[in-house]
């Protein structure tokens, strides 16, 4: 039985409201953590929130990373969809509980798109050479 992706919903409980408050912090520690996954960048977009809170979305060739903010409360929800054996969706969460402070975190996986009638392994990471890639 393969699945074609990986799912982590990541709670990011009583962290550091400093840090998921700005804008420019949560938006380089996400592209870190796509990153330090071996993701390959294809888009980002982020949008802050008056009075603050913070939405994000990084494109990546094995599926996104995404984040929500709440800083008045300490908590940020962060879902990590990736897609092969390649990318290492665990360091990145692993960083951002690092990154953000978080003192109570909690991670639950999903495999998605269950193959259950086929041996057969399925590529993910993109080889199109006309691909345009964010830095």
């Amino acid at each position: 039985m393969h699945a074609l992706g990986k799912h982590l919903l990541v709670e990011l409980k009583d962290c550091n409201p400093e840090i998921i408050k700005d804008l420019n912090t949560v938006r380089e520690a996400m592209l870190t953590a796509a990153r330090q996954a071996r993701a390959t960048i294809i888009d980002v977009a982020f949008h802050e929130f008056s009075p603050f809170g913070i939405s994000g979305m990084i494109v990546i060739a094995e599926s996104h990373l995404s984040i929500h903010t709440w800083p008045e409360y300490g908590y940020a929800a962060v879902d990590i969809f990736t897609c092969g054996d390649i990318i290492k969706p665990e360091l990145a969460a692993r960083y951002l509980i690092e990154r953000f402070e978080s003192k109570n975190p909690s991670i639950v996986e999903m495999k998605r798109g269950i193959i259950s009638h086929t041996d057969q392994k399925f590529p993910h990471k993109v080889c199109d050479a006309g691909l345009q890639m964010v830095s």
